[in-house]
């Protein structure tokens, strides 16, 4: 899933006073092979900033599903405290759904049967602090927050790390985000999982990129150890 790939950079790399761009990535991972889409939004302003992303999985192999399988969205606020420190406190919203479908025979006949599934709401309370050049051609955001998963844990805590990098007058862009979480995961025998997409982007102009991600998991979802899942995508900033 894709989670802050640009943050505040996308402010200051093309000198917007807000940003939105939308993504289509082909994701080639085990199991996968499905199309993912993302819509991103952040916007500044003098008491904060507000940032939002929906991502949406068009099938899989592992799902078997047409269509829609997975929709996914996060939102988040951070509140500016004073101009001259770059501490920010924040609250976050993050939460969906997915549906597949298999196959089972009785007396003879094959049937095809849906199922679907939550993911459990999670709400987010902390402190974000945002380190940055000159030019603003590199930042890095860090991010600390306790964190409530419904139905699943009470108290819990969230890590993360969200990084921008422009290179070659900003011809490419390395972005991405790191989590580490607490999440009870029984039938995974573990309590902690990790996720971090790195994604590398080529610009052929203000608006159009090219590139892709890699996602690093493990313990995410519902599989139990890591797992690389690679991705090619386009990108279109408005």
């Amino acid at each position: 899933m894709k989670k802050f790939s640009a943050l505040l950079l996308l402010v200051c790399a093309f000198g917007l006073v807000k940003a939105q761009n939308l993504q289509l990535h082909y994701d080639m991972g085990e199991g996968r092979k499905m199309f993912t889409s993302t819509v991103e939004m952040f916007k500044p302003d003098q008491m904060g900033s507000t940032f939002f992303f929906i991502d949406m999985d068009y099938g899989s192999e592992e799902s078997e599903v047409d269509g829609i399988s997975l929709a996914y969205w996060e939102i988040a606020r951070s509140f500016k405290i004073s101009n001259n420190t770059s501490f920010e406190p924040r609250i976050e919203y993050n939460g969906g759904f997915g549906r597949g479908q298999f196959e089972s025979t009785a007396d003879g006949e094959t049937f095809v049967n849906d199922y679907h599934y939550s993911i459990n709401s999670a709400f987010l309370v902390g402190g974000q602090y945002t380190w940055n050049n000159v030019d603003f051609s590199k930042v890095f955001t860090f991010q600390a927050n306790y964190k409530y998963i419904k139905d699943v844990e009470d108290v819990s805590f969230q890590l993360t790390g969200v990084w921008t990098m422009h290179f070659f007058d900003r011809a490419v862009t390395f972005s991405g985000f790191a989590d580490f979480w607490k999440e009870e995961k029984a039938h995974l025998g573990t309590d902690f999982v990790f996720l971090a997409e790195p994604q590398l982007w080529y610009n052929f102009s203000e608006h159009f990129s090219a590139g892709g991600e890699i996602e690093l998991a493990n313990n995410f979802a519902s599989h139990k150890g890591f797992k690389v899942c690679p991705t090619l995508a386009v990108k279109w900033n408005f």
